[in-house]
């Protein structure tokens, strides 16, 4: 059992929150990721490690589906995205505000754009370790698809310009307390934001050069120098090879083993400083049941690492 203290939690417990949500994207399926990730026990395994754990159960998000959304300028689902992301980011913070961490189960990844919100209206200090075969930061403009789950960040940074449909985002994180870990399906246009705004990233070739621990050590040093400001990690499993988690939406060949997935969950863990993870865009409906079991246990693990789950 993990000795570590939390800095920033005024108890031992976990606030979950499920968002069976797909419209950031065209695939379906990944709405099914959280259920998935549920059935197969997360609950009790967060018990087992001597975490309490409210769980507020699956919300509808289709309810909040507009009868009619058409494309705003590229994007697509805007007014979908945006009212699912919006009730997201209320979830999350109000767990933050017990003094709770908040762990939030996907869904794709547009759903970060209300997780990091809602960790920042309450810890505006914070940090975000994005861990990702993509950077995620298109904006409005350089996005090819207009499939939201690939523009969260440029919301978060203030860089995707004013839209009508996503005025409750209100820009709330600094390219100092951001860092990538595993990006290797970046965009031209979001080479050139990264550069454009100096973010610190770690590439596969990174993880390559240095190890997982040297570039997990930089990552954390330059969010949260000594875990001296919250973290939130957002873990998309497509940053893992996709031999390891195969059964999601836009898998990419090289990326983390299944020991550096999971070393970069232990680390954050070691430094008392974890307030909030995502885990995003496990999808059960795309491969076989023995890949859909192997990623979504991994998912799991992942997880439990993240919050004290040791091999010793």
């Amino acid at each position: 059992m993990s000795a570590v203290q939390h800095k920033f939690l005024k108890q031992k417990s976990i606030g979950v929150v499920g968002v069976p949500f797909s419209g950031g994207q065209p695939r379906d399926g990944v709405d099914q990721g959280p259920l998935k990730i549920i059935e197969f026990g997360l609950l009790d395994q967060l018990k087992e490690l001597d975490w309490q754990v409210k769980f507020d159960g699956h919300r509808d998000y289709n309810l909040m589906q507009p009868a009619s959304d058409p494309p705003v300028g590229k994007l697509l689902n805007a007014r979908f995205v945006s009212a699912v992301t919006e009730s997201v980011a209320t979830s999350v913070a109000a767990h933050l505000k017990e003094g709770s961490l908040a762990l939030t189960l996907g869904g794709d990844h547009s759903i970060a754009l209300g997780t990091v919100s809602g960790t920042m209206s309450v810890h505006p200090n914070a940090g975000l370790i994005w861990v990702d075969a993509h950077a995620d930061i298109n904006t409005p403009e350089s996005t090819e698809s207009g499939n939201i789950h690939g523009c969260p960040v440029s919301f978060l940074l203030g860089i995707a310009g004013q839209l009508k449909e996503f005025a409750w985002v209100k820009p709330c994180l600094t390219p100092d307390r951001l860092v990538y870990i595993g990006l290797r399906d970046v965009d031209a246009g979001e080479k050139k934001i990264l550069r454009e705004n100096g973010i610190k990233a770690f590439s596969m070739h990174e993880v390559d050069k240095y190890g997982i621990a040297k570039v997990v050590e930089m990552a954390i040093e330059h969010v949260s120098p000594g875990g001296s400001r919250p973290i939130h990690l957002s873990f998309d499993v497509d940053a893992l090879d996709p031999t390891v988690a195969p059964s999601t939406g836009t898998p990419v060949r090289g990326g983390l083993t299944f020991r550096e997935g999971h070393y970069i969950c232990e680390a954050i863990h070691e430094t008392g400083a974890l307030v909030a993870m995502d885990l995003m865009e496990v999808n059960p409906s795309l491969e076989d049941d023995h890949a859909v079991f192997q990623t979504v246990t991994i998912g799991c693990s992942l997880v439990r690492c993240a919050v004290g789950e040791t091999l010793l």
